[in-house]
């Protein structure tokens, strides 16, 4: 293990505030206006590869903004072994941007060389928890800083998961040292569609743990509902959110918005309403709403990381 990442640890991480999702649409906005925004989050994959202007963009931004580098192909879960020319282009976009830190997502997305392009989930078991441990080192030795890991939206689960996934994510931070990025929207969205109250689950989270939070929109389908990030965050998300933060001791929070996404000042402006929610009374009645039905749509990241995928792609039922 290297030295760097010995003289880290999660409680020494920056408290950043709040943040939002570094967006190709709205880079001229940022660009000209340098808005007060404490910081924001890039998806590592749309910087790593790119030895043009969105390297530059990023590279201007992080010498007037903290930035956080948050992956979605990682495939920490994944059978496959670590992708080292993956890492290595992720080493050095952090060597360039000096991120306040590195997340990615507790899920795997590809194997035998292929990538989804989504964050599928993972059986949670102590098989499971030795294997991505194992494989938390190795990313955290490689990079010299501790990996951060967000909690996945999910839609299936497993007969072999014998953990809840608050436990599974307690034991592995206090295994290899990682820092965790709880997304409220998630929580709401795999509880609703496993049918777990996701009070009880925010309650059991190891929120001493938690470095960063998500916050999104989501789609309501009824039956399910579908991590979409292409709406205002619901209300019972912002009563998540508000038990979490007190939880968490005022985790830095961002907003992400990756489809339909509108003006930077109606992204910036859906971001503070997060201030509203940082003190006063959680109120469990926001759980008894009606749901609002939305059209169907598929969950990110594919539409934002790969444009056009999915007008192209025909979904079957299994």
């Amino acid at each position: 293990m290297s030295v760097e990442f010995q003289s880290v640890d999660i409680a020494d991480l920056p408290s950043l505030g709040l943040g939002l999702g570094l967006r190709n649409v709205h880079f001229e906005h940022i660009l000209s206006q340098w808005p007060k925004v404490d910081w924001f989050e890039a998806i590592s994959e749309n910087f790593m590869d790119s030895g043009g202007r969105p390297r530059d963009v990023i590279r201007r931004v992080a010498e007037r903004y903290r930035v956080v580098l948050h992956g979605v192909s990682l495939s920490i879960g994944s059978t496959d072994p670590l992708d080292m020319d993956y890492l290595a282009k992720l080493k050095a976009l952090a060597s360039e941007v000096q991120p306040a830190w590195v997340s990615d997502h507790l899920c795997w997305t590809g194997v035998q060389g292929l990538n989804s392009h989504d964050l599928l989930p993972i059986p949670l078991n102590e098989e499971t928890l030795a294997h991505v441990a194992a494989r938390v080192h190795k990313v955290q030795e490689f990079l010299g800083r501790p990996l951060i890991l967000e909690n996945p939206s999910t839609y299936v689960g497993f007969q072999q998961t014998t953990m809840e996934e608050p436990d599974f994510l307690r034991e592995l931070s206090a295994i290899t040292g990682c820092g965790l990025l709880l997304d409220v929207n998630n929580v709401f969205v795999s509880c609703f569609n496993a049918d777990i109250d996701p009070v009880a689950y925010i309650e059991n989270f190891p929120c001493d743990r938690v470095v960063q939070m998500h916050l999104a929109g989501h789609s309501h389908n009824g039956t399910h509902i579908i991590d979409t990030h292409d709406q205002p965050v619901r209300p019972e998300v912002w009563e998540l959110y508000r038990l979490a933060w007190a939880k968490s001791g005022g985790a830095s929070t961002l907003l992400e918005w990756d489809g339909n996404i509108p003006s930077f000042a109606e992204c910036h402006r859906e971001l503070l309403k997060a201030k509203n929610y940082m003190s006063g009374k959680f109120d469990p009645s926001m759980f008894d709403l009606a749901p609002d039905i939305s059209q169907g749509r598929v969950s990110n990241p594919v539409d934002f990381l790969v444009p056009g995928i999915m007008e192209t792609t025909i979904m079957e039922d299994v």
